[in-house]
């Protein structure tokens, strides 16, 4: 049975009025630099050893980490605190190779690859990056679909500066956490932001203000492409001109 995000008419309206009025939490600062034995490299507040599981925390508080084996990890860095400066998203000028027909074409066959609405991923892919697929967050994520380096690798994605490998990788990603969280997109939105051990955790959107106005920025944008695309297709057609 397909899933209703992937083909679905109607607008999802379900608790994006109340999500939209959290404001977003401040951000967090990373203190540890954590590479893996993969090479790729990613920056967290700090890192503890939890029944057998490497605990990368992405905060100062204790409910935003995700988790790696031991021997997945290749070394642990210490770096200085980022000033409020460096702090802020680094992002460099979006490519100019990269129009917005070229990204609607990858995310119509992200999409068809994984059987999801292209609004859905298009919503996405702005509130993540805002099309830039140069963006890079202060936790290190990366690309148009913001994707983490153990998220990349897991997905088979090499740069993720490249918008086609970026969008295939972060397609199958979501296209894994709908199929999770049995096609709950709310949940599956949440476990995208602050990761599926949080969802897990608190058995439903964490109480994260930042990803709770994440889950209600992407479905507002999903609701409003989706009832454009059905007006525009509701539109009269022009008459045939008479012989």
């Amino acid at each position: 049975m397909k899933r209703a995000v992937r083909e679905r008419q109607r607008p999802i309206v379900a608790a994006a009025a109340f999500l939209a009025f959290l404001a977003l939490a401040p951000p967090s600062r990373a203190a540890e630099r954590v590479t893996l034995r993969n090479g790729f490299a990613m920056r967290c507040d700090r890192h503890a050893l939890v029944e057998g599981r490497m605990r990368l925390y992405l905060g100062p508080g204790g409910d935003n980490y995700v988790e790696f084996a031991p021997g997945e990890i290749a070394v642990f860095e210490q770096i200085p605190d980022p000033s409020p400066a460096a702090a802020a998203p680094q992002a460099a000028q979006p490519s100019p190779k990269l129009t917005p027909a070229d990204l609607r074409q990858m995310l119509t066959q992200a999409g068809a690859a994984h059987n999801l609405d292209v609004d859905l991923l298009a919503s996405v892919v702005k509130a993540e990056s805002n099309g830039n697929p140069r963006a890079v967050s202060r936790t290190g994520a990366r690309g148009l679909m913001q994707l983490m380096p153990a998220t990349a690798a897991g997905e088979g994605v090499r740069d993720s500066f490249a918008p086609e490998q970026n969008v295939r990788g972060g397609s199958a990603y979501l296209d894994a956490l709908l199929a999770r969280y049995r096609d709950n997109l709310a949940l599956a939105l949440a476990a995208y932001n602050a990761g599926p051990g949080a969802v897990d955790r608190y058995h439903g959107i964490p109480p994260y203000r930042e990803t709770r106005a994440y889950v209600a920025r992407v479905i507002h944008e999903f609701n409003r492409r989706v009832r454009a695309r059905a007006a525009q297709r509701s539109e009269p057609q022009e008459p045939l001109a008479a012989r």
